[in-house]
């Protein structure tokens, strides 16, 4: 499989009413570590806002974070993959943050997210072969879930 992304970037916001530990977790949880830039900032009415970020840059990380996702949001985004593919090549998935702290993970339709951007690679850089690249790494991952996911005899 070649490489889907050049660099992928995943964000949250956590906002004053929310718990940071919480959010801290899930992030945790979703990148497999606890590397990630802290922000600490105010919003636009004043009050503390956090932003957590990371930036993955190999492989076996970008394979790692896709492989977490239930084979639906795979083959949503698959179905999709035109309007989430920009003119830049750039990716964009926006996961529903409330699901996230529960452990589930699926697209988001609102503006409390998990947001996903990516550089895909295409060589030369155009639209319809990062379509293709990223199709063909995100249909590779689906066999990867399945394995992890099948019971053991």
């Amino acid at each position: 499989m070649q490489g889907a992304f050049h660099w992928l970037r995943i964000q949250v916001f956590c906002y004053a009413t929310e718990n940071e530990d919480l959010i801290h977790d899930t992030m945790v949880e979703l990148l497999d570590n606890d590397e990630f830039d802290v922000e600490v900032c105010d919003s636009e009415h004043g009050n503390r806002m956090i932003i957590l970020q990371q930036e993955l840059k190999k492989q076996k990380e970008f394979v790692a974070l896709f492989s977490k996702f239930p084979k639906k949001l795979i083959d949503a985004v698959i179905d999709d993959i035109e309007n989430r593919i920009d003119d830049d090549c750039v990716f964009y998935l926006r996961l529903n943050k409330q699901k996230a702290v529960q452990g589930e993970y699926a697209i988001a339709h609102h503006g409390d997210v998990i947001s996903v951007t990516g550089k895909v690679v295409s060589h030369p850089a155009r639209k319809e072969i990062a379509v293709a690249n990223l199709t063909e790494f995100l249909k590779g991952i689906a066999p990867v879930q399945c394995a992890q996911s099948e019971p053991s005899e």
